[in-house]
């Protein structure tokens, strides 16, 4: 009887075959799971809850010292952030269920009411460390740059989907007119009122809308050297921008006053290390970091998460900006697009100043983490936002189909019940309507057909006559 031998290289060969082939059917199911027609919406929704529940833990770890000292509670300011989160969540879930006609419509008055609230900060407005952000309403301290981001956002998306609606967007007059003295007013008035960091956010966004309806190169290089000229000139008009330039390039230089912000930022992260201290065993929100809550709350991560701590912040940041581009990149018409990535840019754009500035590789700046920071305008705004984000990740061609299979929603049924479902059913047809005109397909007004007319429908019998079967109401044959 013949020995047989195996052959060492043949069989690393085929192990080598063999987990090569479970990687790739563990990538396709990966890949399966992604191209699911509401991934964007579950994504989007998911992160979100995720980023919130984490910023109200922070929140209320890092004033838990500062509420004690000033209140005597350890959950006064905590109480604050999650009246804020409350009154967001169903702005947020009523934003996700409107339809994009609505953000549309919204646009002008809500542009036209951001600009007037800014002007009124100027002469109105609280100062606070020698910046006039905040108005005092009726007991009700706000911070009308929030709001007017979002009121941008629509406005902008609606001016620039218009235009390509019309075919105008070919000259460079189209794509600057009126969206950059749009943007330039509101910059203005908000570094009128000393604060730069907002109105970086401002061009930054400008900048996302520019790119995302395909603005030539030269153009969009010309926008991007101007918003950096502009925030030269910004920084050298006043001296202590230009303090913050030079400690951020020296910050030992000042170690007890304009240096103490970036130097116990960094501190903070090199005392987590790898695993942090433990949630709530923070030493530098003990009075030594100053705005741990808000501006530097990624700081205060690092130390009681530590590094996998920020690497999960940076994660979901980075699943929640993949989502919105996602959508922006699947859907048809012109207006989800320009404001899905408009919305993604601000939150992206807003989420990379704040870190830069708690690791040291930006000035420091005075810009929340969006939904983790303390401030109640920023999370309202910001939840806001990503409702109106969630209402266009349902116009993608396939979610749409989903959710018409899946037939009325539970708003739609509140409605029904109400006696509203016609109100309901006239505002999704009307933006059926406007969905298929934007996206280019041609729209005929048909007479109705009769059974006896060529590829005709049979119609319905009815008290006053034959009903199209257009018009027939459908039903749900879920039970």
């Amino acid at each position: 009887m013949a020995a047989t031998t195996a052959v060492p290289g043949a069989t690393r060969s085929k192990g080598r075959a063999a987990a090569e082939g479970r990687q790739r059917v563990l990538w396709r199911e990966w890949v399966r799971l992604l191209d699911r027609p509401l991934t964007s919406y579950y994504l989007i929704l998911g992160t979100s809850v995720l980023l919130i529940a984490l910023g109200l833990v922070m929140v209320l770890s890092a004033t838990m010292v500062d509420s004690i000292a000033e209140t005597g509670s350890a959950f006064s300011m905590f109480r604050e952030q999650l009246i804020s989160a409350v009154i967001g969540l169903p702005v947020m879930i009523m934003a996700s269920h409107l339809p994009q006609r609505i953000f549309r419509l919204v646009g002008y008055p809500a542009m036209i009411a951001a600009a007037a609230l800014l002007l009124l900060t100027i002469f109105q407005g609280v100062e606070v460390n020698g910046a006039t952000r905040w108005l005092n309403i009726g007991g009700l301290v706000i911070q009308p740059s929030e709001p007017a981001k979002l009121a941008f956002v629509l406005w902008g998306a609606n001016i620039l989907a218009r235009k390509e609606e019309l075919r105008e967007l070919t000259e460079w007059r189209h794509l600057l007119i009126p969206l950059l003295p749009g943007c330039g007013l509101l910059v203005l008035l908000v570094l009128l009122g000393s604060n730069l960091s907002t109105a970086l956010v401002f061009l930054v966004t400008f900048l996302g809308m520019l790119w995302v309806v395909g603005a030539p190169g030269k153009l969009f290089v010309a926008m991007f050297g101007m918003v950096l000229g502009l925030a030269g000139i910004a920084i050298a008009i006043e001296p202590y921008r230009i303090e913050r330039v030079t400690t951020f390039l020296d910050p030992e230089s000042d170690p007890l006053d304009s240096g103490m912000q970036a130097l116990h930022g960094l501190y903070a992260l090199g005392t987590g290390g790898i695993f942090g201290v433990g949630i709530g065993e923070s030493r530098e929100k003990w009075g030594f970091l100053p705005f741990a809550e808000s501006d530097f709350i990624f700081a205060i991560i690092g130390e009681e998460f530590g590094l996998l701590g920020t690497l999960l912040v940076l994660i979901l940041f980075g699943v929640l900006c993949y989502a919105g581009m996602r959508v922006a990149f699947r859907v048809r018409e012109p207006f989800p697009r320009v404001a899905a990535f408009a919305i993604v840019t601000w939150i992206l754009g807003q989420s990379m100043i704040n870190m830069g500035a708690v690791i040291g590789l930006l000035p420091v700046t005075g810009v929340p983490l969006p939904l983790v920071s303390y401030g109640g305008s920023s999370l309202i705004t910001t939840m806001a936002a990503l409702g109106v984000l969630l209402a266009l990740a349902k116009t993608e061609p396939d979610a749409q189909k989903t959710l018409e299979a899946r037939g009325p929603s539970r708003v739609q049924r509140a409605l029904s019940w109400l006696g509203l479902d016609n109100v309901a059913a006239s505002v999704n047809k009307a933006n059926h309507r406007s969905g298929a005109a934007a996206s280019g397909r041609a729209t005929t007004t048909r007479g109705p057909r009769t059974a006896g007319s060529r590829g005709g429908v049979p119609t319905a019998k009815h008290r006053s006559g034959p009903v199209p079967a257009g018009d027939r109401p459908r039903r749900n044959t879920r039970r």
